[in-house]
Order: C-alpha cells, then structure tokens, then sequence
C-alpha cells in the first residue's frame, strides 16, 4: 500500500459521488421506515447523499419553492412522487406537521427523506416527529470515504469482534506527522477535500466561519452578537480536545457563565461543537465529571485560530489537540452509523494523574480505550495509563489501542496495541505476526 493510497481522495465516481458510509444505512432503513431525518453539520454533504435516495426534491431554501409549504404544507405534500426529499426543515418548520400527519395517515416505508442542519427543538417533548422520523446523523467526509472504503467493518467493529488482534493493521508508506496534521487541516467538507486547495481552501473555510457566525446562527436564535461568539468558539478551538476549566473559556472569551452556557448550546446545535463525557463506574473513584469539548470538524481550527501546518508543526499542545480531534472525527463519524449503539467518552481521574484520550463503549459492558500519540515509536512508557486501566477493569476491558504516526502495528502490552492511524481507513488485508515493543 502506498502513501497516496490512504492520503489523496479517490477521484469521484461517475457523476461526481464519493461514498459515504451513509449510503447502505439509508438503503436498507428506507426499505422499512417510512421516514428518515439525515441531521449533521451544513455543506458536509447531506443533500447530495440525500439525493441519491429521493424521486422528488424540495429545496426548502429556495423561496419560490419553500413559498407553498408555509402557506399549506399538508396540500403542497400531497400527491408527490415518493420518496420526497425535504431539504433543510428548519427554514419551514411547519413541514414536520404535514410530514406526521401523511405518516399517520399512511405508515408505507419509504415515503419522506428529510435533511436539516440544526439540532435545535429535536429533543423537546412536542417536537412533531417524535415517533415518525428516525434520525441518523452524518458527519464531513471521513478518510475511509475519501480513499473509497465506505463499505465493510471499520477499525471500531473489527475490534469489537476480533479484540486487540483487529486493530493490527500496518501500513508500509503512511501519513507521517506532519501529512496527518494536512489532513485535518484539509478537513472533510466536499469542497475543501475534493476540489479545493492552498489559499482557496483556506479562503473556503473563512467564509464558512463567516457565514456561521451570522447567517446559521440567525436561523436558530437571533440576536446573538457575532462578535462575541466568535470570541467563545475561538476560545474553544483553542482548548479542543483538552479538559480545562470554564473559567479559562470565560475569561479568554471576555463573558459570563450563563452566556457562555447559551453559546455552546448554540453551537451544539449547529453541530459545529461537540462535547465528549466524562466517563464514570463504580469500579474506579475519584474521577473527574468535566466533558472535554471538540470541534465538530477540525478544519476549523484553521481560520479561527489562524494557523497552518507550520504553524500547528511548532507547537506542542495544538499539534496533539488537532490530532485527536482529527483521530475523534473519524471514529464518531464511524460509531454514529453502528448497527449497535456506541458511546464515546474520555477519562481523566482528579488532578489528571491518569488519563485516557478515548474510551468506546461497545456494549456488553465491553470497554475499548484509545490513546492518541505523536509518536512514529510507541512504547510501553506511552500506555501506562491504559495498563492501568486494564488492571482496574479486568474482563470489561476489551483492548485497549495506541494510534500513532508511524506505519508498524504491534502489540505492547497484554490486549494492547499500536497501530498507525491510517489503520482508522486503511484496507486491513492479511497481517503479518504481531511483535512485542521494549
């Protein structure tokens, strides 16, 4: 396998589509529900995954279109070829009603694909498709979709189902370090990986912070000064991946504890932030209870903080940041999709003595735990915190795997591992013995 096989895209196929690891899903939930909500962050390519399923197409945000479904939503549905696509819900929210009404009606599957890019009123009580619309989320174009391996088990499932002994994928000529941070830099919008690059990439991403910050946010909650928002999101780009006190984004972003609150439930909504949970158990005490927040698409990291490869390059702690966020934007956009449900957390115990990057829980009471490393040469020293998790765990404790930027994959310690990220996308193929690390 070659270093362009698992860091350039694929060339899309005919009619410019790449796949995504959303397309079976929506196939075979389709053939059984008669509706689906596809929810995710704007412009990472929903519509256009969406559109593949669809015989009809309305564009909510287009006026003329969107003109007959305020003034009568339950007659502009009507008669419509199936399956219809409703794109963008939240700018004629009075759509949901007539699509709960048409389902109630007639339950056939297949009938409505929906697509929205706001995750505000989806958990209140009396939201209209509670019930009728099963959600599945997307995320930005992930690397398995870039080199064309949407389909089949991803790294995650192998290792549910083999344990540590599937995560032992090398890749002879990988991404090394500074690649990798190129690669989260170029992050997983359609534009910015497939067609965009250098200053127009960069020009792209701008003009997407631009326009979150005052056309997004003016959709879900008007009023907000843009100018302070984007200090509070620029304050969390700088402490991604990182558990640090609220007062340290409060006095960076010059505001109150209850607008920061509002804000970053704003920006959850948006899907623009992220906020992974502390993990907790009755086996394990003193452990800390603080969320560690992530930017949705790292990419972003770019123009809010101004910075490049070299710039991540020279610095430690943004190097490690962006590359677990880049590391966690794969594997969410992975266990989001899982025919069993998955949860991601992280660990961190009082004072930080112990720490551990990512913990998955794959069911059953089975913990997978993930270190992200800087590092082309892992050894134990880089896992004693996932030896002690293991010792305090016991047979809860599934495996437990150091991603890191060199191309080897082999055991540490007993169930632990390390194998490159590109493991993450790499096709795993026949792998030679495992060898122990000093």
């Amino acid at each position: 396998m070659q270093k362009n096989d698992i860091i350039a895209p694929m060339k899309p196929s005919v009619g410019g589509y790449v796949e995504r690891l959303a397309d079976d899903v929506l196939h075979q939930l389709m053939s059984a529900l008669p509706a689906l909500l596809l929810v995710g962050p704007r412009a990472i390519g929903k519509t256009t995954t969406a559109l593949r399923h669809a015989e009809t197409v309305v564009r909510l945000d287009r006026a003329a279109e969107a003109v007959a479904f305020e003034a009568d939503p339950d007659a502009a549905l009507r008669g419509l070829p199936e399956p219809v696509l409703l794109d963008e819900w939240q700018l004629v929210p009075g759509v949901l009603g007539a699509v709960k009404r048409a389902i109630d009606r007639d339950p056939r599957p297949g009938r409505f694909l929906v697509t929205g890019s706001v995750r505000a009123d989806l958990e209140q009580p009396t939201w209209p498709g509670t019930g009728r619309l099963v959600r599945l989320p997307m995320y930005g174009l992930t690397q398995r979709e870039l080199v064309g391996r949407a389909q089949g088990p991803g790294l995650i499932d192998r290792i549910a189902i083999q344990g540590p002994a599937g995560a032992l994928v090398s890749c002879p000529d990988p991404p090394d370090l500074r690649d990798y941070v190129g690669l989260a830099l170029r992050g997983g919008f359609p534009d910015t990986a497939l067609r965009l690059d250098g200053r127009a990439r960069r020009a792209w991403l701008k003009s997407y912070v631009g326009q979150l910050l005052t056309r997004d946010v003016a959709l879900v909650d008007r009023g907000r000064d843009p100018d302070r928002l984007r200090r509070y999101l620029e304050a969390l780009a700088i402490v991604s991946a990182q558990v640090v006190h609220d007062k340290t984004i409060l006095e960076a972003a010059h505001i109150n504890r209850l607008t920061a609150h509002a804000y970053e439930q704003l920006l959850r909504n948006l899907f623009v932030v992220d906020a992974v949970p502390a993990w907790t158990t009755k086996r394990l005490s003193q452990l800390g209870r603080s969320s560690k927040r992530f930017l949705v698409e790292p990419a972003l990291s770019g123009p809010l903080l101004g910075v490049t490869v070299d710039d991540v390059m020279r610095e430690g702690r943004l190097l490690g940041a962006l590359l677990e966020s880049f590391v966690v934007a794969q594997i969410r956009a992975e266990v989001a999709l899982s025919d069993v449900p998955r949860r991601l957390f992280h660990l961190r115990t009082g004072g930080g003595r112990q720490e551990v990057d990512l913990l998955v829980d794959l069911g059953r009471g089975r913990m997978l735990a993930v270190e992200v490393k800087a590092t082309a040469a892992p050894t134990r020293k880089h896992v004693r915190h996932l030896i002690w998790l293991r010792e305090r765990l016991g047979d809860r404790f599934h495996a437990g795997v150091v991603l890191h930027t060199g191309p080897r994959a082999f055991e540490l310690d007993a169930g632990i591992v390390a194998t490159p990220i590109a493991a993450l996308w790499s096709n795993p193929g026949p792998q030679p013995a495992s060898t122990l690390s000093s």
